[in-house]
């Protein structure tokens, strides 16, 4: 039966307020009370409201700079990404600023190290809680789906780089020792991201099969990316053989994989990581 599209709206709306909250409750506990930057507008929120406190003696809510900083890279969002994404990724925004501000703090231990790789692996767990619900935690989250849905690559690793700039400021203003914490922090979210998400990594699949056609299928029905089909040797009985060329995103491989071996039980399957594809790669659009 056919789901009803208000029902995976639902569905993705409680993701999102689950990965939201998530978000706020590793600020609160982890990343606050050791005085981390996590990185991104996030990191930045945090790092100008600890200089209006610092330099001016401001306190000015956590909110309403992270909103500020994601205008404009939401607009971006609505206007190249998708629409729906990037209402559901304000949402996020929006609900994660709201329980930082309103939540107390609540610090599990005062060992800097254990706050630094716990509090980027729960951070990296809410990030891909929103990105599963095909929304995202904002800021230069937008920029790294926009730049993997342009260019089909995997930008996570690029993004972390601009993070430990950020960190590098930070350290400069409040110390290095807390920067360079904040960059283990980082390194455990991007870690812990690329484990949980891999829309972006992909994989090419070597199958060699006597049911090419059904395999096609396959791969057809599951991912809507296209095959190429070669026929060689077997050396070992000197027999004419088939083999079907196609490269899926890592998520899809699993499935395609275990969609192969139902039609075709004695199917030799060579999986190999793909760094970079030059030319057409379909990738499902955000909404």
């Amino acid at each position: 039966m056919k789901k009803l599209p208000l029902s995976e709206d639902c569905k993705r709306l409680v993701m999102v307020l689950v990965g939201a909250t998530v978000i706020a409750w590793n600020i609160n506990t982890f990343t606050h009370p050791a005085g981390l930057l996590p990185g991104g507008t996030t990191g930045i929120s945090l790092l100008l409201q600890e200089c209006f406190e610092h330099f001016m003696d401001i306190s000015v809510p956590y909110t309403a700079i992270n909103i500020v900083l994601n205008c404009i890279p939401a607009t971006i969002s609505f206007l190249f990404i998708g629409k729906k994404f990037t209402i559901f990724s304000v949402v996020s925004i929006l609900l994660s600023g709201v329980l930082v501000d309103i939540l107390p703090s609540a610090a599990v231990t005062d060992e800097v190290l254990l706050n630094a790789i716990f509090g980027g692996i729960v951070n990296g767990v809410g990030m891909t809680i929103c990105l599963k619900a095909n929304a995202t935690t904002g800021g230069t989250d937008f920029v790294s789906i926009f730049v993997s849905e342009r260019y089909g690559i995997d930008a996570w690793n690029y993004i972390m780089a601009l993070n430990v700039v950020i960190l590098l400021i930070a350290g400069s203003l409040f110390g290095w020792t807390k920067a360079m914490y904040s960059i283990i922090f980082q390194f455990s979210s991007t870690q812990v991201l690329h484990a949980m998400y891999q829309r972006y990594q992909k994989e090419t699949l070597f199958v060699i099969t006597e049911w090419p056609d059904e395999v096609y299928q396959v791969i057809k029905e599951n991912t809507n990316h296209d095959a190429t089909l070669f026929k060689g040797i077997g050396l070992y009985l000197y027999k004419t053989r088939k083999m079907v060329y196609s490269v899926v995103s890592r998520e899809e491989a699993r499935k395609v994989i275990r969609k192969i071996r139902e039609v075709d039980s004695k199917a030799f399957i060579n999986v190999v990581k793909t760094e970079q594809i030059m030319g057409r790669f379909y990738q499902q659009p955000k909404d």
